[in-house]
């Protein structure tokens, strides 16, 4: 069995500062967190991750069943925000529900500091390069704002450099980095070949 370490980032944005609103292109729109809708967040969870590096990281993200569990821990969690939870979907209802293409989703919690907590945030390929993923932090980032929450943080790592310049344009800067054992590193999508594996003792947390 391989391992190897991957290293990420833990970034943090203040959300006193003014910030755009969130919008979405002609067609899209945002659905607010439904207990109903659960499955849904676990489905597009694993379209958007499912052949990322972020899937060799957290194998879970890699397979349905482990998105379902995932979701089901997310809405557990004690400070499961609903507010900063959302879907976008495009299509219309009155065509059907096999008319909807869900193509992005993302949770909020708050965490143990009292800060907003960006959980996951997924967008399908073949939505993507349309704005969906600034539109979608904007608004989890309002609904932290509106719960009167001043600071946001998230996790990304490091090898997926367009998620770093992202956050970094919406104002999230750097605060620790970190790095995660993983197991088993299978030859999936390339990514073996391409992601620096550590060997030897795990590197410091810092």
């Amino acid at each position: 069995m391989a391992s190897g370490y991957f290293k990420r980032f833990r970034m943090a944005a203040d959300l006193l500062r003014p910030r755009c609103p969130a919008s979405l292109p002609t067609g899209y729109r945002f659905v607010p967190w439904n207990e109903a809708l659960i499955e849904t967040h676990a489905r597009t969870k694993f379209k958007s991750f499912r052949d990322e590096i972020d899937a060799i990281v957290f194998p879970c993200l890699g397979d349905l069943d482990g998105c379902r569990r995932l979701m089901r821990e997310i809405r557990e969690k004690p400070g499961f925000l609903p507010i900063a939870t959302w879907l976008i979907v495009r299509g219309d209802v009155r065509g059907g529900l096999q008319s909807l293409d869900w193509c992005g989703t993302i949770q909020g919690v708050i965490d143990e500091s009292g800060c907003g907590s960006i959980q996951n945030i997924g967008i399908v390929p073949g939505h993507r390069g349309l704005g969906l993923g600034t539109a979608l932090i904007e608004r989890a980032l309002a609904g932290f704002r509106d719960w009167g929450i001043g600071r946001a943080t998230l996790e990304v790592t490091a090898d997926n450099g367009g998620a770093v310049r992202l956050y970094e344009r919406l104002g999230f800067r750097r605060q620790r980095t970190v790095y995660k054992v993983v197991d088993h590193v299978g030859d999936r999508s390339g990514f073996a070949a391409t992601v620096p594996l550590a060997a030897g003792p795990a590197p410091g947390a810092w």
